[in-house]
């Protein structure tokens, strides 16, 4: 249901799994105390390392406890069409014949490069809706660029492909079909080794990791991270996208590292990240950066941010954050993730107006992007139960199902 609280979704984990309260708080080395305030609703939310431990205590996807944004509710019913459509594209029926192409549309690889860093940047602007839209014709031209022409062309045709499947796994991924993401990320890579181009299958190994740990598979993601970053650091960091994508890597092998409890650890990597970034300024820019892995000073210190809020450290984080100054190539979904870490922060250190007007920012600069967080619908509950309730909390409350 979109509006069962994380204790319900808790409770009811837990007697599937045939737990006691202090059975389950055993097995995820949690307090059992957390584990009662959260079913008794007196505490309405928790940290993400803590998050991780119970959905590894009931043995469940971190997605199975989290539950649904208010946007992509779980209702039972059947795939939208245009769900359909983009899982059928990343997907082709078997045995069924590829698309003819019309002879009247002449397939331009530069057009299609094009076309698949627009869908990039839909995806950021959280714009869901067009990307299921156009991605489907998409990813058909692309399956075609892959299978016809000759040397370089069918190399690009096929790094077009792994680009393309990789988007359709993240919106899949987004959209709450974590399986059908993973498929499409499997296909990606097959696609990017194909063409020849190993920035490309690591950047797509990137993505992996980041479905593994929305799977809770934190040991997975982060082997897989460093892994892809070791061979990337070895042979091409000498220029704007290798070093894009090892910093990528690395920073998702922190974010691994400090779900499974090392902030310490995370945080090493973190300041390791963020001095290589200096050197980014001294490399040409890469073509197109839609097409790279986000990278940059200000993706390293929205990280920090998250990873600061994430152990309980609401100061330092809003120390981060403070006076920051973001790249303008730095995506509208990276900037959704500093202000919700920012929000939470200042819930957590009882500053529920601040909290209020970072959450009301958001809506202005980035409005797709607060119905697509669960970690926006925690906030908000948290502040709606606090003891005072500033000016625009009610409005958020109802925007996201949260008042009564």
């Amino acid at each position: 249901m979109p509006n069962e609280q994380l204790g319900d979704r808790l409770a009811k984990l837990r007697r599937i799994a045939g737990l006691t309260q202090e059975g389950l708080a055993q097995k995820a080395g949690v307090s059992v105390d957390v584990v009662r305030k959260l079913e008794q609703r007196r505490k309405r939310s928790a940290r993400l390392p803590t998050l991780h431990a119970l959905a590894r205590g009931l043995d469940v996807e971190l997605t199975a406890l989290l539950g649904d944004p208010p946007a992509v509710p779980s209702t039972g019913d059947a795939d939208p069409p245009e769900l359909v459509a983009v899982r059928r594209a990343i997907m082709p029926p078997l045995f069924a014949p590829p698309p003819a192409p019309d002879p009247a549309d002449e397939l331009s690889l530069r057009m299609l490069r094009s076309e698949i860093a627009d869908a990039w940047t839909l995806y950021h602007q959280a714009d869901f809706g067009q990307l299921m839209r156009v991605l489907p014709e998409i990813l058909d031209d692309a399956r075609l660029a892959a299978a016809v022409g000759r040397g370089q062309d069918r190399l690009a045709g096929q790094h077009a492909l792994g680009k393309a499947l990789q988007l359709g796994g993240h919106l899949a991924i987004r959209l709450g079909k974590t399986d059908l993401g993973l498929s499409s990320l499997e296909r990606a890579i097959a696609a990017a080794d194909a063409s020849e181009d190993p920035l490309l299958t690591a950047m797509i190994c990137n993505s992996v990791a980041w479905a593994y740990q929305r799977q809770n598979r934190l040991a997975d993601a982060q082997t897989l991270a460093v892994h892809a970053a070791d061979g990337v650091e070895r042979d091409h960091t000498t220029s704007a996208e290798g070093l894009r994508v090892w910093g990528g890597l690395l920073m998702s092998a922190a974010t691994s590292t400090a779900r499974n409890g090392d902030y310490e650890g995370a945080s090493d990597m973190m300041l390791t990240a963020e001095r290589a970034t200096a050197e980014l300024a001294r490399l040409p820019a890469p073509a197109d950066g839609r097409m790279v892995s986000v990278f940059s000073r200000s993706s390293v210190r929205i990280e920090r941010v998250r990873l600061a809020v994430q152990h309980a450290r609401p100061e330092e984080a809003l120390a981060l954050a403070r006076g920051m100054r973001l790249s303008a190539d730095t995506p509208p979904s990276w900037r959704t993730w500093l202000l919700l870490d920012v929000a939470r922060a200042h819930t957590d250190i009882g500053d529920a107006s601040s909290a209020v007007a970072t959450l009301e920012r958001l809506q202005r600069v980035a409005p797709g992007w607060i119905r697509h967080h669960t970690l926006a619908v925690s906030i908000v509950a948290d502040l709606w139960a606090g003891p005072s309730r500033p000016p625009g909390l009610r409005r958020l409350a109802r925007a996201l199902g949260v008042s009564d």
